[in-house]
């Protein structure tokens, strides 16, 4: 690796591989590199990679770039991507029907656009029936959800050896830069030996390095005592408060217990109606439509942060109704039924 390697990387290499329950981690200076660059040093041709339909373009672009061949199931559904694996296993691989080298099933955490939350258990249950490796991405849970903020493994209260490999970034809960992978010793030091984003790329500056220490060590509770654990309370109560209010509000909210929060615009017009009427009102926001989601289901993309206080929320959900209202967004199934009632109260 240019640049070579401090004390600090090793330092923050360990820290990472404790706090993610994993014997050996190698930390990347770019988040998206780390998918990108590290998939085609695991698997090749004659490998197949199983990929949730709504991963990130990270994945994608490194499952296509390794060469290996691949199959998508449907978002999050078992029953789907039993069917693929089934289908994948019994067929082989195209022409010679030769049994694979190595399946990967590859998915995230916590889906940034959706706010979803991936079925851990149910792949995990799949996992022990056919024998697939699986590569699961945090780069929105880590440091966000579970109770000592490790992510989905520690939300779902899964053991991380059920995980063959834990990918995340710094770019979110830790505010640095770069990112990480977690797993055991052999399988770090052949992707260290292996993958480009270690062999060609420069290492973390000691700065971003001494940041993802420091914010590794605050989550965990060894410094600043209990103010990390309090920290991810306060997250997920504000995360939890400001999604049911929006849906008692009427909106169409995707997501559950997620800091993640897509609210439905539905109509690509609303978008930058939206966004404009946001920031009149002092608050900015990341919409998002087509080509990144479908026509129909154009969204703003809410990220709820422990820094936010209730007066900041519910401020902020008064301006969201406001807007809300102007653009007829309020068209929630749960919203109509209620309507109705107070319609025919009214009567």
């Amino acid at each position: 690796m240019d640049n070579g390697t401090l004390d600090l990387h090793l330092e923050a290499e360990y820290l990472v591989a404790r706090f993610m329950g994993k014997e050996a981690a190698m930390i990347v200076s770019m988040g998206f590199a780390t998918n990108s660059t590290t998939i085609p040093s695991l698997v090749g041709k004659g490998s197949l990679v199983i990929s949730d339909e709504l991963n990130h373009s990270s994945i994608v672009f490194g499952a296509r770039v390794s060469g290996a061949s691949i199959k998508v199931f449907k978002h999050n559904d078992m029953k789907d991507l039993e069917q693929v694996l089934r289908e994948a296993i019994s067929q082989g691989q195209p022409r010679t029907h030769r049994p694979w080298k190595k399946i990967l099933l590859m998915v995230e955490g916590l889906y940034s656009m959706e706010g979803s939350i991936c079925n851990l258990p149910g792949i995990i249950s799949l996992k022990n029936k056919y024998k697939f490796y699986l590569y699961l991405d945090e780069a929105h849970s880590v440091g966000a959800m579970g109770p000592n903020g490790r992510g989905i493994c520690d939300y779902y209260g899964i053991d991380p050896s059920n995980v063959d490999i834990l990918m995340g970034t710094f770019t979110k809960s830790f505010g640095a830069a770069g990112g990480y992978l977690a797993a055991s010793k052999r399988v770090i030091d052949y992707i260290r030996f292996n993958s480009h984003s270690n062999v060609y790329a420069e290492s973390i500056t000691p700065p971003i390095l001494q940041q993802i220490i420091t914010s590794t060590k605050i989550i965990m509770g060894e410094e600043h005592g209990n103010d990390g654990r309090r920290r991810i309370q306060q997250l997920a109560q504000n995360s939890k408060y400001f999604c049911s209010e929006l849906k008692r509000m009427g909106f169409i909210v995707y997501g559950v217990d997620s800091p993640v929060v897509p609210l439905l615009l539905c109509h690509p017009a609303k978008i930058p109606a939206f966004s404009r009427e946001m920031l009149k009102r002092g608050i900015a926001v990341v919409v998002v439509g087509y080509p990144a989601t479908p026509i129909i289901t154009s969204r703003v993309r809410f990220c709820i942060s422990a820094a936010h206080t209730m007066e900041d929320i519910k401020w902020a959900l008064e301006q969201i109704s406001e807007v809300g209202d102007m653009l007829l967004l309020k068209v929630s199934e749960e919203n109509g039924e209620r309507v109705k009632k107070e319609k025919k109260k009214l009567q």
